[in-house]
């Protein structure tokens, strides 16, 4: 009796845990659209990856002993590809677009993931895998044309940015497959983030209106508070989560937060008075049974 309470407890807590990530990474895309009230794009980006650092930081002197020089290269893919330029490209999408499509369109990233993989690093796949990129793809589409004719030129603009971040986190992904096999994500994200980190830091505090925007802006610390949560929970936090919940069940149970987060994200945006319409529904599903077929064995 005693046994099956504890494995019911323990398939209780990673369902908790899955559903606080995709509240987290639901919730990031609306944090963006709080910082934009008051920094630039750039500004929101360079703060995200510095305060991540930063709070990461202490961590280092748990996880210093790597081979540095055998993994240096992956580390820098996933700070690069999976943290910094993404980073950058989400808060220039919502300059343009809602952060509710953002979040939607951000369920193509397993989809590029695959794709990426067959193209430049040779893993095998199957007929179902193709056809659910060819159906992400078809959804994607869809979603960026969906609404208002006067609406489709911006998000098609505006909504490139996006699928350039997914593309970058695939990249990342097959990158940390490749080269951080054996490296502990909490190790490997520690170390990417001490690569970009103080890049991150010079950039704001040298090549932006930070510090302007700091000093003449009434509303500036409640919108830094914003960015603050979405760099420590969004980014530096949540990997830790992910982390956990992988070795309590699989990737596969993982990756199904991916499910959940453009739910979440479209959640926040109609709660913000972002326009959502039934088509958008209607692709946001097509694209999601995409990801369900690359994710299908």
């Amino acid at each position: 009796m005693f046994e099956i309470n504890n494995k019911l407890n323990t398939k209780a807590t990673n369902w908790i845990i899955l559903i606080l990530l995709a509240l987290i990474w639901g919730s990031s895309f609306i944090l963006m659209k709080r910082g934009l009230e008051v920094f630039s794009s750039d500004e929101v980006a360079a703060l995200r990856i510095f305060i991540a650092f930063l709070f990461l930081s202490p961590l280092l002197l748990k996880h210093y002993k790597v081979d540095f020089k055998k993994h240096w290269k992956g580390f820098l893919g996933m700070g690069l590809l999976g943290n910094f330029i993404p980073a950058f490209l989400f808060t220039k999408a919502e300059t343009g677009i809602s952060s509710s499509l953002t979040g939607m369109l951000n369920s193509l990233t397993p989809l590029f993931t695959l794709l990426l993989g067959i193209l430049l690093f040779k893993s095998k796949t199957k007929l179902v895998n193709a056809i659910g990129i060819l159906i992400g793809f078809i959804g994607a589409i869809g979603l960026l044309m969906a609404g208002k004719s006067e609406d489709m030129n911006n998000n098609l603009l505006f909504g490139i940015y996006v699928v350039l971040a997914t593309i970058c986190y695939a990249l990342s992904v097959n990158i940390i497959k490749k080269e951080l096999g054996g490296i502990n994500s909490v190790t490997a994200t520690v170390w990417a983030m001490l690569l970009i980190g103080p890049f991150a830091g010079i950039y704001l505090f040298s090549f932006t209106d930070f510090i302007a925007d700091i000093q003449t802006n009434e509303i500036a610390f409640q919108s830094l508070g914003y960015v603050s949560i979405l760099a420590i929970f969004g980014t530096a936090i949540s990997v830790i989560i992910f982390n956990v919940l992988i070795k309590n069940t699989n990737a596969l149970f993982a990756s199904s937060v991916t499910y959940l987060i453009p739910i979440v994200a479209m959640g926040w945006g109609i709660a913000d008075g972002e326009t959502v319409l039934p088509l958008h529904f209607i692709w946001i599903g097509i694209i999601l049974l995409g990801v369900y077929l690359v994710n299908k064995k």
